[in-house]
């Protein structure tokens, strides 16, 4: 920014040496300087008193990928913030580019690319929250020969990203391939969500001898959102079918999207069969499913993130009534349901619910604020509590859970209100433990690149 302040000074200077000049010019010249400043001051103001906002209300911790700002570096050109596709993640505050919105950012990336300056540095995790993220080489690889990992495991939770990182990683893995000798397989591709889906559509068109496993539906994470819920995706590569544009659109209608492409593609995806174990052979690598061995050259692991599902450790969690993600809001019609966590899984299940007639629903989350949660999903939680459609209990726990009754522990009471249904969306156990079991390493990432 300050580069456009000396120019104009230089301009300045000129023309006063000519009174002609200061009237042709120096007037429209002081009025564009007027009007210039003025709307990066107001710019400034507004971006300030969000970031305020966001900091009195706890939400500072970005949920994965994110924007760090060098303000040495930055000249407040404000070409990151047009970039952003999320709006209202990046501002400008003394004509310097800030994250005055962390938990909206969702990891684009498109800041880093826009700006002229080198600027921006792409982060994983906080001083105050790491994130474990594998450590791999520039091709997908980590440091054991012949396992590549893409998608929301390594970092990359967009569904275009995972999406990108598929096929990207497939092309690295054709290379390596020749220079394995011995098993019959090329490639096991474990998981069918965005990255493993696009991948296997990747080692297809190759005509490579690929299997690919997926513990459960075609879709990964994705089949587990709520129905009904808007999916928000880029522009991405998908091998055979080439570039996909979807902005905006529902669950059901992507995954619909994905099982015409695999039907019409003819690529063979094996279900409901999970990974157990993966170990390095002298030649190439043996994977152990629920059903089966496989010996391969190489394994990709698109697994995500979710892995097993973070129980609450309450007496009577065993009951059937609890569950660990939403698939149909409308099988709690009439019924007394409870919301465990804050994230947008927990936001989304207890929206969706509440919009069910004849449900009471209650959200509790152990934290003061949803830093996790969409600011959409925030939003519509907000407008349901004010309606008087959902009851929000921050701060609390589950202490017991019984047959038709749940305690909760809420401002140092334990509260016991009517249940017949809860949903625990608390996030799942990393699937770290096994990556260090077999020997890939793992960085807890605290704010580096």
């Amino acid at each position: 920014m300050q580069f456009i302040f000396d120019i104009l000074d230089l301009v300045w200077i000129s023309i006063t040496n000519n009174f002609v000049a200061v009237l042709t010019f120096g007037i429209p010249l002081a009025i564009f300087i007027y009007i210039f400043v003025g709307k990066r001051a107001k710019t400034s103001q507004k971006s300030l008193s969000s970031y305020i906002n966001v900091k009195n209300a706890g939400l500072t911790e970005p949920a994965s990928l994110h924007p760090i700002i060098d303000p040495n570096l930055c000249v407040g050109c404000a070409s990151c913030i047009s970039a952003c596709p999320e709006g209202n993640v990046l501002g400008l505050i003394d004509n310097r580019a800030h994250l005055i919105n962390p938990t909206h950012c969702i990891g684009h990336g498109a800041c880093k690319a826009s700006c002229p300056m080198d600027a921006i540095t792409l982060v994983f995790g906080t001083a105050k929250r790491g994130i474990d993220i594998p450590v791999l080489k520039p091709n997908f690889e980590t440091n054991i020969p012949g396992i590549y990992i893409s998608g929301e495991l390594g970092g990359m939770g967009l569904i275009r990203n995972a999406t990108e990182q598929g096929r990207q990683a497939m092309d690295a893995i054709k290379k390596a391939i020749p220079n394995v000798q011995g098993p019959p397989i090329d490639i096991v591709i474990i998981g069918a969500g965005p990255s493993g889906f696009s991948a296997t559509l990747a080692a297809h068109e190759a005509k490579l001898n690929y299997v690919t496993v997926e513990q459960d539906s075609l879709g990964g994470s994705v089949f587990n959102f709520p129905r009904g819920k808007v999916v928000m995706t880029q522009p991405a590569e998908l091998p055979i079918v080439g570039k996909v544009k979807i902005n905006e659109t529902t669950k059901e209608a992507l995954l619909g999207f994905w099982q015409a492409i695999e039907e019409r593609t003819g690529i063979k995806i094996n279900y409901k069969e999970r990974m157990e174990m993966i170990t390095p052979m002298d030649s190439g690598l043996q994977i152990k499913t629920t059903k089966g061995e496989y010996h391969t050259k190489t394994v990709l692991l698109a697994i995500g993130r979710r892995g097993t599902p973070r129980k609450l450790g309450a007496p009577g969690e065993d009951k059937p009534k609890v569950v660990y993600n939403l698939v149909d809001a409308e099988q709690y019609q009439n019924m007394n349901v409870l919301v465990v966590g804050g994230g947008n899984s927990a936001l989304e299940a207890a929206t969706s619910i509440a919009e069910e007639p004849g449900t009471t629903v209650t959200l509790s989350y152990r934290s003061g604020a949803f830093s996790r949660a969409a600011e959409k999903n925030r939003e519509k939680l907000a407008e349901l509590e004010s309606q008087g459609r959902i009851t929000v209990m921050l701060k609390s726990t589950v202490k017991e859970i019984k047959d038709n009754s749940v305690i909760i522990n809420y401002n140092n009471d334990n509260v016991e209100i009517p249940n017949q249904g809860i949903i625990v969306s608390a996030g799942g156990i990393l699937p770290t433990p096994f990556l260090k079991k077999i020997g890939i390493l793992v960085e807890t990432k605290h704010g580096t690149p």
